[in-house]
């Protein structure tokens, strides 16, 4: 265990392909599952549309990041700016959020990795979660080269099983499908028919589409090159997942129809098993290479709530000891502690509730980066930006707007999930309020 005053992580293991790839594997797993609710509630140019925004939202978010992170690269990630420019309260505000995020994903992950397990060779629960913990974890610890390279490996089996699913529903895809909506009579059914309410109710799950991609600046410290690195990486990551997204909301729902597809679990593998008459050979290969596309998330998001409670304990947000870092260089008990309690949320079993309180962290902390980055530019006109993002101040407006737009689409799509989230939120503002921020 280093017991250095100012813990440090390794330096120079990622490049900007490898963060790229980080930040698509931090997202993939929402090309399985969950963004095809969004079908359910709106017609297909209305999911589309609610595609487009948050396409739109994360983009503006990758885009401020960029700029940010290359003139301020930290494990800490967006928050370090929020502190610079907010104080020490409004960096704390920020990084609580990014935290109930992060904390509260693997834990609905791991559900559906079991689930996945339970449709294959009938074995789920906690045993599952729990042996799911310790091995990834386990990797991790092992050395944040080593975890990386693990993660492109499963990232790159993932994106192949959306290839593979996408090139097999071709000859299936119909323009007439994407019209056949569970929301319009059938003899009302247009390509084109759309309601502002159904778009809004959409957004929270054209968001597990680009969920977490944010999270590539809490490699900060490891990049190679960070100034140049992180916003190659970062905009790399966000340019193949809008293709993906958009490719997987067309393609799919095309060659089944829209409204047939909103009511599938395992949306890649139904299509299949619609496509194909039943259940296939091509379908199973899905199956199996689909579970890929969890681990990878489940991996990498593993992955970045290290790096930020471990800089959140190294700034004085939290006790001390989470910074402390191993032999190795890894922050041991920034990985362990978030993981006990991410294993103790995944007994509930509620995969959806637990994503859905994990998107209300995610889009508050988009509002409060967005303005970060809004007050950067207006206070620290003067600091050195090796990247300058595009739109600038407009940029982000645009972004903060979507936000809020976005987050209270969640507060109205599921209320449990709310009051569960701002109890967490509330939890820690109280321990902000009675332990104050630690003595560096």
């Amino acid at each position: 265990m280093s017991t250095e005053e100012n813990p440090q992580l390794k330096k120079g293991v990622a490049g900007w392909f490898l963060l790229a790839t980080l930040g698509v594997s931090y997202v993939i797993s929402g090309s399985f599952a969950g963004w095809n609710y969004g079908f359910a509630v709106s017609s297909w140019f209305g999911m589309m549309i609610a595609v487009g925004l948050m396409g739109i939202m994360y983009f503006g978010l990758v885009l401020c990041l960029a700029e940010m992170s290359a003139a301020l690269p930290s494990a800490a990630g967006g928050y370090r700016i929020s502190r610079k420019v907010m104080g020490d309260t409004g960096g704390f505000a920020t990084a609580l959020a990014v935290l109930l995020e992060y904390s509260i994903a693997p834990a609905a992950i791991v559900i559906f990795i079991g689930q996945y397990l339970n449709a294959l060779w009938g074995i789920d629960g906690p045993l599952v979660y729990a042996a799911f913990y310790l091995f990834f974890i386990g990797i991790h610890l092992i050395g944040v080269g080593e975890a990386l390279r693990f993660m492109l490996v499963v990232t790159v089996l993932a994106v192949l099983a959306i290839v593979v699913t996408l090139v097999a529903l071709v000859p299936s895809f119909s323009i007439a499908n994407l019209a056949i909506s569970s929301q319009s009579p059938a003899d009302q059914q247009t390509l084109f028919a759309f309601d502002s309410f159904s778009i809004w109710a959409a957004l929270p799950f054209a968001m597990w589409l680009f969920l977490a991609v944010e999270g590539v600046p809490l490699a900060a410290e490891e990049a190679k090159n960070p100034a140049t690195d992180l916003p190659r990486g970062i905009i790399a990551a966000m340019v193949f997942l809008l293709v993906n997204g958009f490719l997987i909301a067309v393609i799919i729902p095309g060659a089944v129809t829209s409204g047939e597809v909103g009511g599938y679990d395992a949306p890649l593998v139904d299509a299949l098993h619609h496509a194909f008459g039943g259940r296939s050979a091509l379908a199973a290969f899905v199956n199996v290479v689909g579970l890929a596309g969890l681990i990878a998330s489940f991996f990498s998001i593993i992955f970045g709530y290290s790096r930020l409670v471990f800089a959140m304990s190294r700034e004085g947000y939290l006790p001390r000891f989470m910074s402390a870092v191993s032999s190795r260089k890894v922050p041991h008990w920034a990985l362990i502690i978030p993981g006990v309690i991410g294993f103790i949320c995944s007994l509930t079993g509620e995969g959806q509730l637990m994503i859905n309180i994990a998107v209300i962290g995610a889009t508050l902390s988009y509002a409060l980066q967005s303005m970060s980055y809004i007050l950067l530019k207006r206070n620290y006109a003067d600091l050195h930006r090796p990247y300058n993002a595009p739109g600038g101040q407009k940029t982000a407006y645009v972004t903060l707007t979507l936000s809020v737009i976005a987050l209270t689409s969640c507060f109205a799509y599921d209320l449990v999930a709310a009051i569960i989230a701002s109890s967490l939120l509330g939890v820690g503002v109280i321990y902000y309020v009675l332990m104050g921020k630690q003595a560096q």
